[in-house]
């Protein structure tokens, strides 16, 4: 994306399906319909309007297919892309490219999952890294347990700190109906509960949860048209770092290094205008290392940035308003959800989480382990 294409297309429905625990007769692909037409519903479009389709599952191989058969759609335009949590920031940027050549008018972006309804495992198979097996490592925590331990080592980073940002999530999913967790959540809490991965304790890792969503998007001047606010899409960028962890050539830089920068550049903007972020949170280190690599503060500093409260409801930067996969929802693959919270709380949806000024927001998603990073900046239609 270029400065060029700078809000030429606007998200203008944004949905989740049923979230948490959906029972043992829901797929994910039932999930995904099931959002998609909340989302149809919310920008007043039809289904027969929609002819491209972006989706992706770690459950359903062929996700886009077995989407169109299901809502009985036959798309000019597909895309099944699947880079892990950040899929969907990628499917963003790809539509926004095919909307512009005019490829398709209309670009539906779904997922589902069913990970806690099955077992983990089946929901989310993990490639086998020769290397790394006989170590026996718990993956994905054990993975970003070498970053926290690297980062802690090498910038003096703190389990309090860790701690802290699982807080800060925990008092912004006290504000949403929506979110799974429903108790406070104390440093102290999160500093006793039960190791998992050294130094990553249970409170440390995201939810396992069932869940979905789906966003439509279309060209600015047919959002015109759409039932509420249309929200620009301002620029996006994405990049991939490596696959394996033992691959990975600096545990405390990921490649948001150079999604983000793509995206500001696309955006015309910096980290200073951006309003409310929401950034991948897997487990605790992620955001700290994304506020430091998307320029939010510089490196090393991230541990102070989200200390006592630095990124909960009040703090320097809103972070994961919707309570993120610490304590709203994490359904396997988060960045769909992500992307919805950073819709709603532009239009000024929000009620009792909603920001004051918001007028642009940052999505950052994350897949694999820390292998995948792709960002997407919005943009209400006061910033074109």
């Amino acid at each position: 994306m270029t400065a060029m294409t700078r809000g030429h297309a606007a998200v203008i429905g944004v949905a989740e399906s049923d979230l948490g625990i959906v029972g043992p007769h829901m797929t994910p692909v039932d999930l995904m319909a099931q959002a998609t037409m909340r989302a149809l519903d919310d920008c007043g479009l039809a289904l027969s309007d929609v002819d491209a389709v972006f989706a992706a599952s770690a459950q359903v191989r062929f996700g886009p297919m077995m989407l169109c058969e299901y809502l009985g759609l036959n798309p000019r335009y597909v895309d099944g892309t699947q880079i892990g949590g950040s899929s969907f920031m990628s499917h963003l940027a790809h539509a926004v490219a095919a909307i512009e050549l005019g490829l398709c008018d209309v670009a539906l972006i779904a997922y589902g999952s069913t990970q806690r309804s099955v077992s983990r495992s089946a929901a989310s198979p993990t490639d086998i890294n020769p290397y790394e097996a006989p170590f026996r490592p718990l993956m994905p925590a054990s993975a970003y347990a070498l970053a926290a331990a690297r980062h802690m080592y090498q910038f003096g980073t703190t389990r309090e700190q860790l701690a802290d940002v699982a807080v800060a999530a925990r008092q912004w999913a006290l504000l949403n109906p929506k979110a799974w967790e429903k108790e406070p959540l104390s440093r102290e809490q999160v500093l006793a509960s039960r190791m998992l991965s050294d130094p990553l304790t249970v409170r440390d890792c995201c939810l396992v949860l069932d869940g979905g969503g789906a966003m439509i998007v279309t060209s600015a001047a047919r959002a015109r048209d759409a039932r509420k606010l249309p929200i620009h899409v301002l620029g996006t960028g994405e990049a991939i770092g490596h696959g394996s962890i033992s691959g990975m050539a600096d545990l405390t830089t990921t490649a948001a290094s150079v999604s983000g920068p793509r995206a500001y550049a696309a955006a015309g903007v910096g980290p200073a205008d951006i309003d409310v972020a929401l950034l991948y949170d897997a487990f605790t280190i992620t955001p700290i290392l994304f506020l430091e690599d998307l320029g939010f503060c510089a490196k090393g500093e991230g541990g102070a940035f989200v200390q006592d409260g630095g990124i909960a409801p009040g703090g320097r930067l809103a972070v994961n308003t919707n309570g993120g996969g610490l304590s709203y929802c994490h359904p396997g693959m988060y960045g769909l959800l992500a992307m919805i919270e950073c819709i709603r709380q532009l239009r000024g949806e929000c009620g009792a989480r909603q920001i004051g000024k918001h007028d642009i927001a940052l999505a950052h998603g994350n897949g694999g382990v820390l292998s995948s990073q792709c960002t997407a900046i919005f943009g209400a239609p006061a910033t074109l």
